[in-house]
């Protein structure tokens, strides 16, 4: 089959691969029809390199038709059409059943620390092959799968993977009241999406900060008030403060989280490890930076005392320290994580009908081949285009 796979930093190619077997009775083989490209696999692209192997396939977005399944399977056939959930979780264990499906008992990568597996994720997330692909092994698939409707286009759905009950849960967590206010840092596709989750779910006022004109723009066709940052943070708190009679929004979504790219030290860091031995400059990237936490000391910055900041933007290393006398002395409550997707699936799925509130049919900005990987990272990372959410069509 092909697949896109990593060979290196800003090295992405589409290569044929063996095609992915039934390796346990639980198991299902699916044939992808479509697959999204994440800003968190543009760290992969750029960031994470030490945390991964050459060869190894990319992409955790996926949607598609089930090929094959294994003996253990039930309640789910050849033919069905699915969703696969970008963590993998076994459904069964305490922390699934509350839940928090990406701290699963059973598939944490324990010898990384870190919580469950995630298709095409580096070694810290258990180096699972990806779903930027023809086909995809869904391990567990009982609990690693959502059945959508036969009719209806994959755009109405293949956000269900990723986008969003990640978007869905940082509104969550949140905690933004009824007619409350909400500033969303960074308009990408999270971002995007969180500001028209808060609007369907009852914001009165949302707020969307992002230096990329066009982003800008097509959030505010949504009705979203939108601010530029490159024109001076502190000026354009002062102006959503102005909004908010002074106090600032109630609650605050960070969407940006650690830079793909690099900034400043971080960039620096990234550069340097990236001619280290892996086990050494895994360990650099974990603990010696490659953050900048601007973003989140804009968010605490911003909220206003007692409000919330939902962290939805993935971050890596110990770059800075946090202001704790400022979230003490401002109450400010922080929630962060992984999006749980089964937990949010119940809540999300009603509303992918015909009416599409959410605009989700008209939401990616690019659909290529997998042929095409390689300039469609490059051009996501570059912002060019006016891309947005890149979707694969394997």
């Amino acid at each position: 089959m092909k697949a896109v796979v990593w060979n290196g930093t800003r090295d992405v190619r589409t290569e044929t691969v063996p095609d992915p077997e039934i390796e346990q009775p639980d198991d299902a083989v699916i044939r992808v029809t479509s697959s999204g490209l994440c800003g968190s696999d543009l760290h992969l692209y750029e960031v994470l390199g030490p945390f991964m192997h050459q060869g190894d396939i990319l992409g955790h977005e996926p949607m598609g038709i089930v090929e094959e399944t294994g003996t253990a399977v039930t309640g789910l056939a050849p033919g069905d059409r699915v969703a696969v959930p970008f963590q993998i979780s076994c459904g069964q264990c305490p922390m699934c059943e509350v839940g928090l499906q990406t701290q699963c008992d059973n598939t944490r990568v324990e010898e990384q620390g870190t919580g469950a597996r995630l298709f095409g994720y580096s070694a810290l997330y258990g180096s699972v092959p990806g779903a930027q692909a023809e086909y995809l092994r869904v391990p567990r698939a009982q609990a690693n799968t959502v059945q959508v409707p036969e009719q209806g286009p994959d755009d109405r759905y293949v956000l269900l993977s990723d986008v969003l009950p990640t978007a869905w849960q940082a509104v969550a967590y949140a905690g933004v009241p009824q007619g409350g206010t909400v500033a969303v840092l960074g308009l990408g596709p999270i971002g995007d999406m969180a500001c028209r989750i808060a609007q369907h779910q009852g914001a009165g006022q949302v707020f969307g900060i992002d230096p990329v004109a066009e982003r800008r723009n097509r959030a505010a066709g949504w009705g979203v008030e939108v601010y530029d940052p490159s024109e001076g943070m502190d000026e354009v708190i002062g102006h959503i403060r102005d909004r908010t009679d002074g106090r600032g929004p109630d609650s605050v979504v960070d969407a940006v989280g650690m830079e793909a790219a690099g900034h400043g030290s971080a960039k620096f860091a990234q550069r340097v490890a990236s001619f280290l031995p892996k086990d050494t400059a895994a360990r650099m990237m974990e603990t010696a930076g490659v953050d900048r936490l601007s973003a989140l000391q804009s968010a605490i910055d911003l909220v206003r005392r007692g409000g919330t900041i939902s962290l939805s933007g993935v971050y890596g290393g110990m770059a800075d320290p946090l202001p704790m006398l400022t979230l003490f002395d401002k109450q400010i409550q922080l929630r962060m994580g992984q999006a749980n997707v089964q937990h949010w699936v119940p809540e999300i799925l009603p509303l992918l009908d015909e009416e599409d509130v959410l605009g989700t049919e008209s939401f990616a900005s690019h659909h290529v081949p997998l042929d095409e990987a390689a300039h469609a990272y490059e051009m996501f990372q570059k912002k060019e285009d006016r891309a947005l959410k890149v979707l694969f069509r394997p």
